[in-house]
């Protein structure tokens, strides 16, 4: 089945990787700029900062690994989509018409599996290639399942950015539902469900964290950044809220 698929190109994936110069404000957030003159405002990141005291060094936050504005240096923030689950729904529903589970679970397995190896070898490109901020890095596959490169690809919905709406702004600024086909569904799921979206952070000192439980202040800072009511806020944080939120 998988040589099936592979060799007669049943599946298909599709990319769309942006880069846009950017710096970081006071309020935690990224403000990103037109790639054409640098300068006109064309949208903002909003990031959370760490509140939970577990003794670190720091209660960190996504905007930290950017230049703030302050320091007059441009620095640069991407973007990208992918997926490998073009088509998917018409090879699984071959097996399921036929009560085959078992091949309609592993199609699904397998491009689950394409699009996470397409996203490695995406930022692999970048690293090297596309953005050429370590054009020598030279890493065994152990070296890069632990991530020993230089700079991280966060998802919005993970530990580092809990929220799922700054995926809008993704699709938004880059179009990636115009040039790739991937789309949001109303509860901001991706359409294949085959994919991977994220940011990409060139600093060396960049890693990945979790946000973890965050306070009413900055749910009600956060809601005014967005510009979002703060109900809707909390509805899509609940599950880092550290307190009840009201009916």
């Amino acid at each position: 089945m998988l040589n099936e698929i592979i060799e007669k190109k049943v599946i298909e994936a599709r990319a769309v990787v942006a880069f846009y110069p950017c710096n970081s404000n006071d309020d935690d957030d990224i403000e990103i700029y037109d790639e054409n003159d640098g300068k006109t405002l064309k949208g903002k990141w909003c990031t959370l900062r760490q509140q939970l005291d577990k003794d670190q060094d720091a209660f960190v936050a996504m905007s930290d690994f950017i230049a703030p504005k302050k320091s007059e240096k441009t620095d640069y923030i991407g973007f990208f989509a992918c997926s490998a689950g073009f088509n998917q729904d018409a090879v699984c529903q071959k097996y399921v018409d036929d009560g085959d589970d078992y091949n309609n679970m592993m199609v699904k397995t397998l491009t689950d599996r394409l699009a996470e190896a397409l996203a490695e070898k995406l930022h692999e490109d970048i690293r090297k290639d596309m953005w050429g901020y370590a054009p020598d890095e030279d890493l065994n596959h152990a070296d890069m399942l632990n991530v020993k490169y230089q700079g991280i690809r966060p998802a919005p919905g993970y530990p580092s950015q809990p929220d799922h709406t700054e995926k809008a702004t993704m699709w938004k600024m880059m179009n990636v539902f115009e040039d790739s086909g991937i789309e949001l569904t109303e509860s901001l799921a991706m359409n294949p469900a085959s994919s991977v979206c994220g940011q990409y952070f060139a600093n060396p000192h960049a890693h990945y964290f979790a946000v973890d439980e965050i306070c009413k202040d900055q749910v009600e800072s956060y809601s005014q950044r967005k510009e979002m009511p703060k109900k809707d806020i909390e509805k899509w944080l609940s599950p880092i809220l550290s307190y009840e939120a009201e009916e």
